[in-house]
């Protein structure tokens, strides 16, 4: 290290200039074999720290798509809906094109709902699109940074009902509490007959419990309006048109009967 700052020392300096930073001294270097004039030195600076900001940003891109993956991994999003986005949906007529503009509305402006609570009701035919439309909502939340989970009825009243046996390593409120959590909550099938008492009593905590906390909801249901109030009961329909909560009627064709045909 010594020997080269002697060695630059005694160099040939000759003025040059930067088209970007105008004139500097540049030092003819001898190291070894080797000889070279120096480059503008805000340029080395600019260089090195853009080389090092690269890495630095290399490094973030990656912590963020491992929380993306993360978050991907809990979102619990069927395989076969994990391709759903708003582009690839497949609008038939105006009442579905109204229907991806108001799930699409209701995602780029969830900050909004999320101050509010207010939750979303996809209701009507089969085969028509809610769950793409749910799923596409999901993606678009967690891209924004956002949590989202998707459950069936089923799934959601199981995850609970499994902590009552022996052994089970968390308790039925924990079981609850982490499907209060998300940002949003997805819930698909609603209107999936209830084996017992206990089971409804378990879909009213978990929405009544996303209602106080203020976490909007989506409820996917193939019931129509009043069956699916009837389901769920006065109050906790209620609360989840309240605060602007809409419910999207999807009374079209279905694709997929189009799709057998």
């Amino acid at each position: 290290m010594m020997e080269v700052s002697k060695a630059m020392q005694g160099a040939e300096v000759a003025t040059r200039c930067c088209d970007q930073h105008g004139e500097y001294q540049s030092q003819h270097v001898t190291l070894g074999r080797t000889e070279f004039w120096t480059t503008c030195p805000a340029c080395t600076e600019a260089g090195t720290k853009s080389d090092a900001q690269k890495i630095i940003d290399d490094i973030n891109a990656g912590r963020r798509q491992a929380v993306m993956n993360n978050t991907m991994q809990r979102a619990a999003i069927p395989p076969r809906f994990m391709d759903r986005r708003f582009a690839n949906y497949r609008a038939t007529c105006s009442n579905s094109a109204k229907a991806l503009e108001t799930v699409r509305e209701y995602a780029e402006n969830f900050a909004d709902s999320l101050a509010s609570g207010r939750s979303l009701i996809l209701m009507g035919t089969v085969g028509t699109g809610k769950t793409h439309l749910a799923a596409s909502a999901a993606h678009a939340l967690i891209a924004q940074g956002y949590t989202a989970v998707f459950t069936s009825v089923l799934s959601a009243v199981r995850s609970v009902k499994e902590t009552y046996g022996h052994g089970a390593t968390q308790t039925e409120r924990q079981a609850i509490n982490a499907l209060i959590a998300p940002d949003l909550l997805i819930i698909d099938e609603v209107g999936v007959q209830f084996g017992s008492a206990t089971e409804e009593m378990i879909l009213f905590e978990i929405i009544n419990g996303r209602y106080e906390q203020m976490k909007p909801t989506i409820i996917i249901s193939n019931l129509a309006m009043e069956p699916l109030k009837k389901y769920l009961g006065e109050r906790v329909f209620d609360r989840l048109r309240e605060g602007g909560g809409k419910a999207v009627v999807f009374n079209w064709e279905s694709h997929r009967a189009k799709v057998a045909a």
